[in-house]
């Protein structure tokens, strides 16, 4: 996080809030599939991606916990990709006081029975329905980003979007590349959609059963 590429990163932001994801290694040489969120003033948060798919373990070390971070537009949380499949890390966000998720991705379309519609194709259906799901489910703005073209044998189809917290979506580039704008009051749409129902303040942790799989499950 205080490299080059990163203050240079910071430089090219300016007066906005930019996040990123980059490899990041420490000071021990390890790798993590890391994202950090600059402003021109310099980096407001790092953060190692906690989940990891199809053997990633592999390439990159996991990160160890979610935490929200003050900025300029509101309160934030990062994620990265695959952390979007687990409800849990968007709610420990949200209950540190996240107003913002902002979710970063190289989601690809499914390798297994293909779909040609990018809307049609399940994967990219299950992208779409977490990001409207983890934004409603936590009342939070939730920012999604994708990659766009081919790696490899891996295709992406974009889909970045803007959701808001009642998990309608603002803002999105479809199946193509682009930017997904939308403008909005962080502070009241939150508010304003949690004054009735208020997930958060009505948890009942108490009732609830431990996160860890049971056997069966595992």
């Amino acid at each position: 996080p205080d490299g080059p590429e990163i203050r240079r990163l910071a430089a090219l932001a300016g007066e906005m809030v930019v996040v990123a994801g980059y490899c990041e290694r420490d000071d021990a040489g390890a790798r993590y599939n890391s994202a950090v969120c600059v402003t021109g003033d310099g980096v407001l948060a790092n953060y190692r991606k906690v989940h990891q798919p199809l053997r990633e373990d592999l390439s990159y070390r996991a990160g160890d916990g979610f935490a929200a971070f003050d900025s300029p537009v509101g309160r934030l949380g990062m994620q990265i990709c695959y952390d979007k499949a687990f409800p849990e890390a968007a709610r420990a966000l949200a209950l540190d006081g996240a107003e913002i998720v902002v979710s970063v991705s190289a989601w690809p379309l499914s390798a297994t029975n293909a779909h040609p519609d990018p809307a049609q194709d399940r994967w990219m259906r299950r992208f779409d329905l977490f990001d409207r799901a983890r934004a409603l489910e936590n009342q939070i703005v939730w920012l999604a980003s994708n990659q766009m073209g081919t790696f490899g044998s891996l295709r992406f189809a974009a889909s970045a979007k803007v959701v808001d917290p009642g998990g309608e979506v603002l803002a999105t580039t479809g199946f193509a590349a682009g930017t997904a704008v939308a403008e909005l009051d962080v502070a009241a749409v939150v508010e304003s959609a949690r004054r009735v129902m208020g997930f958060l303040r009505d948890l009942r942790p108490d009732t609830y059963a431990a996160a860890a799989p049971s056997p069966a499950a595992a």
